[in-house]
């Protein structure tokens, strides 16, 4: 019988014994394109074996819940010499190897989720893989991240191709480790919640803030897009917020007499690049970090699109503290409104009719005087 019009074959949960097993199935499928064996505790090679081409055309392949180790993956190897996708989540894998140079070339997503690393620094050892673009890694137990081979405000040679990075669930309780993701050269993407370092924020919007600040090239973040009115409005509430540090780690508005610490740097390393992007924080602008209570002062505001009826009125809780550039990151999102810039003005419940211009980006709302139970509207 001619199988070779399979591409596609899922063998979870069928009691295989046997990565031997496996291969004389696929034997069978000379088109054999994706193969899903999860679910299945397995014996795998323990020595190198000459290869086959059984899996030559292979491009994706979940290896979850096998008891594979690392090492078993580098033997099995030379044998997907066109592997696109590896899953190798819940596998109990603690340690990696680097593979060698002729294995897993291809390679542009791995998952290692739910498998419990010994450090961050297992990650260096598939740090070279050419075209990864996307790695999983939720829920590994690692608990700082770091490339050593890049200073500050450079970029490391490591994961050059790294686009996306799930990282959430995880143990990291430093702000360290999120500078250090501002060495990726191509990162684009983010996933990093529940993570130890972000309960020192408590207001989620604020975090957000201080995460697209501190990667500069990062366009999504926790699965939601970053505007470029979004990352404005975080970049200088950034500056303003550690300017009084600057200036006490000994920055300067004088170039010449301009020298922050290294400690500074070490906890800021992208508040050089903002000083270049917007100018150094003028002493009028500068601020400390509010006190949380006061920070977290919430208002209830109605937020209505009055030229939109389709866009049904939504109630949001905003701090007082918060910006109208910031507010209008939020609706872009909120709303789905593609890039065009907003125009806000509010409506008091006590004065009915009148409305105010939202008018400066760098204001907060409790400049405008607003209060519970006003309505934001929103025109583009």
């Amino acid at each position: 019988m001619n199988y070779n019009y399979i591409r596609h074959i899922d063998l979870t949960k069928n009691l295989i014994s046997s990565w031997e097993t496996v291969t004389a199935i696929a034997s069978q499928v000379q088109n054999l394109e994706t193969l899903d064996i999860s679910e299945n505790k397995m014996k795998f090679p323990s020595t190198s074996a000459s290869v086959s081409s059984v899996f030559s055309k292979l491009r994706i392949l979940a290896l979850n819940r096998t008891g594979i180790t690392w090492t078993e993956v580098l033997l099995c190897a030379p044998g997907w010499p066109a592997l696109e996708e590896l899953y190798l989540t819940s596998n109990d894998i603690t340690v990696l190897e680097r593979p060698g140079d002729d294995v897993l070339q291809t390679l542009k997503l791995l998952d290692l989720s739910d498998n419990h690393l010994l450090d961050g620094n297992q990650l260096h050892l598939i740090a070279h893989l050419p075209r990864l673009e996307q790695l999983i890694l939720r829920n590994t137990g690692i608990s700082s991240i770091c490339f050593p081979d890049a200073g500050f405000g450079c970029k490391t040679k490591m994961f050059r191709s790294l686009k996306h990075l799930a990282i959430n669930e995880n143990k990291i309780s430093q702000w360290s480790s999120i500078n250090e993701l501002d060495k990726l050269p191509s990162l684009r993407s983010l996933q990093c919640h529940n993570n130890p370092c972000m309960d020192t924020e408590k207001n989620p919007e604020t975090l957000r803030q201080l995460i697209i600040a501190k990667i500069s090239q990062l366009e999504v973040l926790n699965k939601s897009e970053i505007l470029p009115a979004e990352r404005k409005g975080a970049e200088l509430d950034y500056r303003k917020i550690f300017g009084s540090d600057w200036l006490a780690a000994g920055g300067n508005w004088n170039p010449e007499k301009n020298k922050p610490s290294e400690e500074f740097l070490a906890a800021h390393p992208r508040y050089p690049s903002l000083c270049l992007k917007y100018g150094a924080p003028e002493e009028g602008e500068l601020k400390g970090r509010e006190p949380v209570t006061l920070k977290n002062q919430l208002l209830t505001l109605t937020i209505k699109c009055p030229e939109n009826p389709e866009q049904k009125p939504v109630e949001k809780k905003l701090p007082e503290s918060m910006t109208i550039q910031r507010v209008k990151g939020l609706l872009y999102r909120l709303l789905k409104i593609p890039g065009s810039e907003l125009k806000l003005s509010y409506q008091s419940s006590k004065l009915e009719g009148k409305e105010v211009e939202l008018d400066n980006d760098l204001k907060p709302l409790q400049f405008y005087s607003i209060e519970n139970g006003d309505c934001v509207l929103v025109r583009w």
